[in-house]
């Protein structure tokens, strides 16, 4: 399945070859300056199939509140946004340096984009093209833990048109599995927020497991391999250009059978 993406303006081109992140604290102008941007490896891990805890702790997560207290820098950094976002809007959720958040922007002109990552080092390779006479005016990116941010703006009713998830970190050992978004105790307030969501992942298992999870949460996920026309990221880029599987997950978190089933 191949999905065609609205082609990036100029200076969201010029930048997907440039900066390809390649673990916390380095910027992908060094990997672009060695050549080493097609060498990522696959994901390796000690599990062959979804986890078989799986079931039992996002089930837990969907029915029983999840308690912790967001941090007084997640608070001002969501109050510094939320009265942008009273309607639908469209989350970039772990947006790196801001490409995405930039590319999506001109996808999807009439709406907000906003771009939550928790990183400042990588977001200023975004904030300075959106502070360049041609960055899209419909975007924002901000510095926020994501789990922050899920928490307050499920708190306060707010509400996405879309979201995209995309290439989080996998976590891939087996005794990590609650640190992957749809086994995070978070995963219910992120569904709260609805609208359209899109998991793209190089890592099958992620794929199948966050299928499942939006099915145990009364969701009807798909998911296939698809092969990007233009990368909607450096990582899709990178893994891309490595010759890694693609997988696109979507599900529509407003549809009635999730309704029905999160009640």
């Amino acid at each position: 399945m191949a999905l065609a993406l609205r082609a990036a303006p100029p200076c969201i081109l010029a930048i997907l070859p440039k900066y390809l992140p390649m673990g916390e604290g380095k910027l992908g102008s060094e990997i672009a300056k060695s050549g080493m941007y097609a060498n990522s490896r696959i994901v390796q891990s000690n599990q062959d199939a979804p986890h078989p805890r799986l079931h039992e702790i996002v089930s837990r997560h969907l029915h029983m509140p999840y308690r912790r207290v967001p941090s007084d820098a997640g608070r001002r950094a969501f109050e510094s946004v939320v009265d942008r976002l009273r309607e639908p809007f469209v989350l970039d959720a772990g947006c790196g340096t801001g490409a995405s958040t930039l590319t999506l922007a001109a996808r999807f002109p009439q709406m907000f984009v906003l771009g939550v990552d928790k990183s400042a080092t990588r977001l200023v390779v975004g904030q300075r093209l959106l502070a360049k006479d041609d960055g899209p005016r419909n975007a924002f990116l901000l510095h926020c833990e994501l789990v922050d941010f899920w928490q307050l703006a499920a708190a306060a009713g707010l509400r996405c048109a879309r979201q995209y998830l995309l290439y989080p970190n996998p976590w891939p050992k087996a005794e990590q599995l609650k640190r992957r978004w749809h086994a995070h105790a978070v995963f219910a307030d992120m569904l709260k927020l609805g609208g359209l969501v899109e998991l793209r992942t190089n890592w099958r298992i992620y794929a199948d497991e966050f299928v499942q999870a939006l099915h145990i949460a009364g969701c009807a996920g798909r998911c296939a391999v698809f092969a990007p026309s233009q990368p909607l990221s450096p990582f899709e880029r990178k893994y891309g250009a490595s010759g890694h599987e693609l997988r696109c997950c979507s599900a529509d978190l407003s549809d009635r059978a999730f309704r029905e089933g999160a009640a």
